[in-house]
């Protein structure tokens, strides 16, 4: 789709519209297998009632009673009918029955026999039948029922039951961590799909009543205790972790008894629930275990459905839309209704590989590509003034502190200055939202990245105070991204791939820790709450402790620590801490909580002062020697944090 394209008509957004008449056929192919299914249930059950009567007389049904037997057939026939619709019994799978789908029919037959039993009571001469006839109809009604499902399903698994000249082949041996429904599912769809190339050789699970048991064929082994021996005794090629509501800490355990084995199988994971909202698990849903699976915390999952009123229908500019998350909150903006996206950055191949995967799978999405630097103010407001954002999401900023250090000067520019050139064009252009992306090493800032985010916070609070109407102006603050570009996992994974050694700058050191879709759907949801001029951090539990994340980054990777891949401590690094926070104190003590996220609010800012010290800044940057830049820096933090200078 070219930018022509796109400027001028609205072509790549028919193609979301004309899907709609397939998911309409879709819909109507649906109605009509239900209606064919619910046809064949009544009838099924109907034929049950003279079976009832037949079996009631011995196979002589008397002359006097063919009469009453017809009218409570007739009765019969409207009473299933109801009771099919009502209960859903069309709807059900019948290759995959389950203990529920029997409840069901058991209520169902009882309320149907329930009607019966009152029409011979209080009509007899209309239903002249014993009334042993309900109770019969009932019982077989449900066997019949019943019956079909589970030959239904019988046949569909030794249809598809893997072939033994398949199994002696070069099929992958796999063993399933977890029996339950997860794991159940995905075992019957490697045995219905052999061209997987999955062989499904066992289960081990932590419930000890499910010992021994066999689930498609499938025999449970063992518990995750057994893991070692299992692994070795059946030549295991691959792990597969299928309890999609395990917690990190079981996930790093049951790998480090998988490590144990003197055989090294793949190991991977059926993902969590909220990955799954999309559909059933299948052998496709299928992935590796990555870092996140193994946070020291449960994952946080906000309601974005709150989001969809303030991007629909929007123009909406992300900057820094290249990066981890700028490129993850444009992923996440695609799921609604955006009029268009602004993808600006100043990294043109990070701008072109967001925009190349928004053409291939959201076609549909209408955006714009710009490669500009948020620091050249005449740039920026040519952008505004050409695609007039509604809603702005600024995650363009540098972010490494030792390399910032070394460059305060352009630290200050891009993170201090550019922050005020958006935040400012952004106000005039009476944009609705401004969600600025800020980090937890703003709080009492030792580094010189931090306290340019610092005074980036500072400068968003100072314009949300002039603001009008309903534009709101907040930021958001982050801990650590797993898996973000230059963060510490991906070096640790590179450092293990050169074979070691893994690096950590001190044995004490914590950080908190965030996966990039909880960042970007804290960014997402801050711009749906939007207390002007408020600060948003998640909620994300207790600091986690750098060397337990390096432990169990070897240990993913199938390595032992400081035995396979050794350990080494390096001494921290100009500007970092041993301990980040999340809040000041003053902050603390007037924050509030919407659900996972505290929102804080900080002290009025005087604009007149701050106005005076950026300048002064300003000119400092001009200096040639870092130190002069740095010291300026921490002395105009310290004073809009009314702390004085900053000594770092």
């Amino acid at each position: 789709m070219s930018t022509r394209a796109i400027e001028t008509g609205n072509s790549s957004r028919s193609v979301s519209r004309s899907s709609k008449p397939l998911s309409h056929l879709a819909q109507t192919n649906k109605n009509l297998w239900y209606g064919a299914k619910a046809v064949a249930e009544v009838l099924i059950w109907t034929a049950v009632t003279p079976l009832a009567v037949l079996l009631r007389y011995d196979g002589a049904i008397p002359e006097q009673v063919l009469g009453g037997v017809f009218s409570f057939t007739l009765l019969a026939l409207a009473l299933k009918a109801v009771a099919v619709n009502i209960f859903g019994l069309h709807t059900q799978s019948w290759h995959r029955t389950s203990a529920n789908d029997a409840r069901t029919l058991a209520v169902a037959a009882a309320s149907v026999m329930t009607f019966q039993l009152l029409a011979v009571l209080l009509a007899p001469n209309v239903f002249s039948v014993p009334r042993s006839i309900p109770l019969i109809d009932a019982a077989l009604g449900f066997g019949v029922l019943f019956l079909l499902r589970a030959a239904t399903r019988e046949f569909i698994e030794r249809r598809y039951q893997l072939p033994e000249s398949q199994k002696s082949g070069n099929a992958q041996k796999v063993l399933v961590v977890g029996a339950g429904e997860a794991g159940a599912m995905v075992v019957k769809e490697m045995l219905r799909h052999p061209d997987t190339g999955l062989q499904p050789v066992g289960f081990v699970d932590d419930d000890l009543t499910l010992a021994r048991l066999n689930i498609s064929g499938v025999r449970v082994l063992g518990t995750t205790d057994d893991l070692p021996a299992i692994i070795d005794r059946l030549q295991v090629d691959q792990v597969l972790i299928a309890v999609p509501s395990s917690s990190g800490a079981f996930v790093r355990q049951t790998l480090n008894k998988i490590n144990k084995a003197t055989r090294k199988p793949r190991h991977q994971i059926v993902p969590g629930v909220y990955e799954l909202l999309s559909g059933d698990v299948s052998v496709n849903r299928i992935r590796d275990v990555r870092v996140e699976d193994l946070l020291r915390r449960p994952p946080v999952n906000l309601d974005l459905r709150a989001i969809a009123n303030y991007v629909d229908n929007e123009t909406v500019l992300i900057t820094g839309a290249g990066g981890s998350i700028g490129s993850e909150i444009t992923r996440q903006l695609c799921h609604f209704e955006p009029k268009r996206l602004i993808l600006l950055g100043r990294g043109e191949n990070s701008i072109f590989e967001i925009v190349r995967e928004i053409k291939t799978t959201f076609p549909h999405i209408e955006h714009t590509s710009v490669i500009a630097n948020v620091a050249d103010r005449e740039r920026i407001q040519q952008v505004f003034e050409r695609y007039r954002p509604t809603v702005v999401f600024h995650a363009a900023a540098h972010k490494h502190v030792p390399f910032m250090e070394e460059h305060p000067g352009e630290a200050i520019i891009n993170n201090v200055f550019g922050t005020r050139n958006v935040a400012t064009l952004a106000r005039q252009h009476q944009v609705k939202r401004f969600v600025n992306v800020s980090t937890d090493k703003a709080v009492n800032p030792s580094s010189v990245m931090g306290a340019s985010k610092r005074l980036a916070e500072t400068i968003v609070r100072d314009i949300a105070q002039h603001t009008g109407g309903d534009q709101r102006f907040v930021s958001v603050r982050f801990g650590n991204v797993l898996g973000s570009r230059g963060s510490v996992v991906p070096l640790f994974l590179k450092q293990i791939r050169d074979h070691g050694p893994v690096t950590i700058t001190d044995r004490q050191m914590t950080r908190y820790f965030m996966t990039i879709p909880e960042a970007s759907q804290l960014v997402l949801q801050a711009g749906g709450l939007a207390q002007n001029g408020a600060t948003y951090i998640l909620e994300m539990g207790e600091p986690v402790k750098i060397l337990d994340l390096a432990q169990d980054v070897i240990r993913l990777a199938g390595f032992e620590p400081d035995k396979d891949i050794p350990i080494v401590f390096t001494g921290t690094r100009p500007g970092e801490k041993i301990h980040e926070e999340l809040m000041t104190e003053a902050e603390k003590s007037a924050a509030t909580t919407h659900e996972k996220i505290y929102v804080a609010r900080g002290d009025e800012v005087h604009s007149d002062e701050l106005e005076r010290d950026l300048a002064q800044l300003e000119e400092a940057v001009l200096a040639t020697e870092p130190q002069v830049i740095r010291s300026e820096l921490f002395r105009v933090v310290g004073a809009v944090m009314q702390t004085g200078p900053i000594v770092s």
